[in-house]
């Protein structure tokens, strides 16, 4: 065995490993069993530090099957356990519904009020998650991620609401000057 096989069958597990991606399980027993620690052959595989049964081989690939996520940072339930359910996620029950009232409104042909109520809906959705320790299912990444994705589509949303023809509400001049520059040439 020469040293460089040597330091990376000894130097890559420290011994603190999760547990979560042994390979003891997995049904390749067949397959790692020829392997020894020992021989003077080298080991291609890891092996873990010796325990009360002997060493046991680890894999370096990563779990066929996952066992648990993370939960994003305020993911928690937003009102206890015995709530029921609709009252443990109102957060994004009051998002859903402004939402929906606004798509409501857009469809019976007052386009306007309807998306801005929709881009309210997402800004809303933003100050919970920044003020709401636990917002249960609208927190789907971190928090500030949450924030930046909803406060942002929520601007745009708003923003296209309000310069939207006829009769826009607001004229941004770059903007109309852009439209038609690309337009003419």
């Amino acid at each position: 065995m020469d040293a460089e096989q040597a330091g990376d069958t000894s130097g890559t597990d420290s011994g603190t490993d999760s547990g979560a991606d042994t390979d003891t399980d997995s049904g390749t027993g067949a397959a790692d069993s020829g392997a020894s620690e020992g021989a003077g052959d080298g080991a291609k595989g890891v092996v873990s530090a010796p325990g009360p049964g002997g060493p046991r081989r680890r894999s370096r690939r990563f779990p066929r099957i996952t066992r648990d996520t993370a939960r994003p940072e305020g993911g928690g339930r937003a009102a206890s356990g015995d709530a029921p359910a609709p009252a443990r996620q109102w957060p994004m029950l009051t998002v859903l519904t402004i939402t929906g009232l606004g798509l409501l409104i857009t469809a019976t042909g007052v386009f306007r009020v309807g998306t801005i109520l929709i881009g309210v809906a997402l800004l809303t959705g933003a100050v919970m998650r920044r003020v709401l320790p636990s917002v249960g299912m609208l927190a789907v990444r971190s928090r500030f991620t949450d924030m930046v994705t909803y406060g942002v589509l929520g601007v745009a949303i708003t923003l296209l609401a309000l310069m939207a023809q006829p009769n826009p509400v607001l004229e941004i001049p770059f903007l109309d000057d852009t439209l038609h520059f690309t337009i003419s040439s």
